[in-house]
């Protein structure tokens, strides 16, 4: 009894701790799966199933034992910004928007993911849009709707 009472209470756990920081966690990894702490060299790379991390109840894949270590040592570095959702949709339209993983940038030491698909690359439209007010606006909208589903 005492051992079913100690696994229901690690699952609720888990779950709220996923709820209270809100993810994008599609494939069930942050990223997609890809490396975060690769991005920060200017490379998307896909993470290996070898080298897993969890932080704040989501996983995280890296391509090597070296980036995991590089995460450990500082997660709050990689996070990507907005939960992993697309910066631009959070930014104009209040939206949670899934990401391409191939598409992002490092700005002032932060991870900024994108959408971009069917012909719509929001990185481009964050650049020419001017990037420095749309990371303002989406931080404001952030706080709005992060724990709204």
């Amino acid at each position: 009894m005492k051992t079913k009472l100690t696994v229901i209470l690690f699952f609720l756990v888990v779950t709220l701790s996923a709820q209270q920081h809100d993810y994008n966690t599609k494939k069930s990894f942050i990223a997609e799966g890809y490396d975060v702490t690769a991005y920060f060299s200017n490379r998307a790379v896909k993470g290996n199933s070898k080298f897993i991390a969890t932080h704040d109840g989501v996983k995280y894949k890296f391509a090597n034992q070296q980036n995991l270590e590089k995460f450990k040592s500082n997660p709050e570095k990689y996070i990507p910004q907005y939960g992993g959702y697309c910066a631009y949709a959070v930014a104009v339209n209040s939206e949670k928007v899934d990401i391409n993983p191939k598409t992002f940038e490092v700005r002032d030491g932060k991870l900024y993911l994108f959408y971009n698909a069917w012909g719509i690359n929001t990185l481009d439209k964050w650049i020419e849009e001017d990037a420095q007010k749309l990371q303002a606006e989406a931080d404001a909208n952030w706080q709005k709707i992060k724990i709204k589903k």
